[in-house]
């Protein structure tokens, strides 16, 4: 079923539309103004991939960009990433993980004392 976008010339907001057929012809009205005026947006596609191709992109060197692994915002940013190429298959506490690596907490708790032992 083909999703078309528009952005309303009323009020500037993006509209969109899911059709049952590509031959359908889209008759919309925005939905925040109720404006008839809108103009087509170019749409954003997806790309359906196996779980090997995915953990393929996930192994490859330039999907880890511009990470600095001294700096925890970064690490955290390129998690985030990660974690959305890996959906639910990256745990369920996957977000609260990196929320405390982007905080610094690495072990996931910053009130306990350093016991000596490496966190990463």
């Amino acid at each position: 079923m083909p999703i078309y976008e528009f952005r309303c010339r009323g009020c500037g907001r993006k509209v969109t539309v899911l059709t049952l057929r590509v031959s359908e012809r889209v008759d919309a009205a925005c939905e925040h103004c109720g404006g008839k005026k809108l103009d087509r947006l170019m749409s954003r596609f997806s790309l359906v991939r196996s779980d090997d191709q995915r953990m393929d992109d996930l192994a490859d060197d330039a999907s880890s960009g511009d990470v600095d692994d001294s700096n925890p915002k970064s690490v955290a940013r390129w998690m985030r990433k990660m974690g959305d190429e890996l959906g639910p298959d990256a745990g369920e506490d996957f977000g609260e993980l990196v929320d405390d690596i982007e905080r610094g907490e690495p072990d996931g708790d910053s009130d306990t004392a350093d016991d000596g032992g490496d966190d990463f």
